[in-house]
């Protein structure tokens, strides 16, 4: 009785995310579509990959006819923060068996990490199995109406007028998830140095920039966090 009250608190929690989901997977199925793939082939991408912003740099690079070896460490560049997002949630879930380990790093998505994170640093004393009942409660209105979101842009991309300005839901789909994880100078100075070295690197062939702006960021934060870390234990 107590997983199934925190699957549907999670399903709560998880319920908004739909309004961002829906034109988000919409917009790929379309972009993949006009880009020459087919309806099977854009579902691959959604059910296999799942994770939009990497989907969309693939598919972009592909069309620049980059080669493929680039194209996977920049999709793997983007999609470095499901590693310490993993890392982020070793602590709450990493005793678990592996089946169902398995089953949060398939359906570990920006959505999912922030809500559940945010949860189990508020209720510490939660168990694993109510932890990963959360988890999957708000998994379930987010993957599904991805997959749906996707083919359904798939299928009905010809009809939606070539001028209609639906692209802008993907950065306010990042910036609806990226500000209110900000909350230490580590942050804040990764964030900062990512989008200055995508700017900067920007003149890069196969948007390589994105790969370096990636790296660069991830230095910064981790040496931000390293002198807060000194500047704390000094003070003690």
């Amino acid at each position: 009785m107590t997983n199934s009250r925190d699957y549907w608190q999670g399903f709560r929690d998880g319920t908004p995310f739909i309004l961002l989901i829906l034109p988000f997977g919409a917009v790929f199925g379309i972009v993949a579509t006009e880009s020459g793939l087919n309806i099977l082939e854009t579902m691959g991408f959604s059910v296999l990959v799942i994770a939009g912003a990497a989907q969309f740099v693939a598919l972009q690079m592909m069309l620049d006819n980059a080669p493929v070896l680039i194209v996977l460490a920049a999709s793997l560049a983007v999609n470095l923060r499901m590693a310490m997002y993993s890392a982020s949630l070793a602590p709450h879930l990493g005793a678990m068996s592996w089946w169902r380990r398995g089953i949060v790093a398939y359906f570990m998505v920006d959505q999912s990490y922030a809500a559940s994170v945010l949860k189990y640093e508020q209720q510490p004393h939660m168990s694993h199995g109510q932890k990963f009942a959360y988890y999957m409660g708000v998994v379930t209105p987010i993957c599904p109406v991805w997959y749906m979101a996707t083919w359904a842009g798939a299928a009905l991309g010809t009809a939606v007028p070539s001028g209609l300005p639906i692209d802008f839901v993907v950065p306010i789909t990042f910036l609806a998830l990226i500000v209110p994880m900000l909350r230490t100078l580590a942050h804040v100075v990764a964030a900062l140095v990512s989008i200055i070295g995508v700017l900067v690197f920007s003149f890069m062939p196969f948007n390589l920039g994105l790969l370096v702006a990636a790296v660069l960021a991830m230095m910064a934060g981790a040496e931000t966090e390293r002198r807060m870390t000194r500047a704390r234990q000094g003070q003690a």
